[in-house]
């Protein structure tokens, strides 16, 4: 049984194209940063933090009858980076400006923390990709702040939508920069069972 700890609309769909059997049950937590910290370990934090929640209130569904369908939680979190400063969801219009116009004809990063829980433990792991941005015409950013679409979206673009006309080439997981690194994923989903069924031997 796999919960998405997340109300991510990007990431539901991320994870039916991958045709994973899950349902979602969103976390809610303090996701400020601590002192010093760094943004992949901040990342990782609340992606951990995330799953973990998630798995505590639904720790009761973990099956001990069927030891080859444990519960696992998959947390993720994804954020923006220029510079060493975290770009997370603009709070206001003018909060994206400034997002944009900074991240234009720059290279910046994309890093998402994700983690899965399971009554054997958690295994986290950070994915990393270098996005390089065009610079932006005026009057287009205008449209683009009109429309609505930076608001939900950490350094106020999605990479799927209008904003990919600013973006010539990534280096890494373009699934990573919408909000999920899909293989590493499946990567991190499967280690996260293989640790169950090992810890369930007797």
């Amino acid at each position: 049984m796999l919960i998405l700890a997340s109300s991510s609309p990007r990431r539901r769909e991320l994870l039916t194209v991958a045709r994973l059997d899950f349902t979602v049950d969103a976390a809610d937590i303090d996701e400020r940063m601590q002192p010093d910290e760094a943004p992949a370990k901040y990342v990782q934090r609340l992606a951990v933090e995330k799953a973990q929640a998630v798995w505590d209130r639904n720790a009761a569904k973990d099956s001990a009858d069927d030891p080859s369908d444990p519960l696992i939680v998959l947390g993720a979190d994804t954020t923006v980076v220029l510079d060493g400063e975290i770009m997370g969801k603009p709070v206001d219009q003018s909060d994206a400006r400034r997002m944009l116009e900074a991240l234009a004809g720059r290279t910046h990063q994309v890093l998402t923390g994700i983690a899965a829980v399971t009554s054997a433990g958690v295994v986290s792991e950070v994915e990393i990709t270098q996005v390089f941005f065009d610079l932006i015409d005026d009057a287009e950013l205008v449209h683009y702040l009109a429309s609505g679409e930076p608001m939900d979206k950490a350094g106020a673009y999605g990479i799927q939508g209008y904003a990919a006309r600013w973006i010539p080439r990534i280096e890494g997981c373009y699934f990573n920069v919408v909000g999920l690194p899909l293989a590493r994923t499946m990567e991190l989903l499967a280690k996260a069972r293989a640790g169950h069924n090992e810890a369930a031997k007797p």
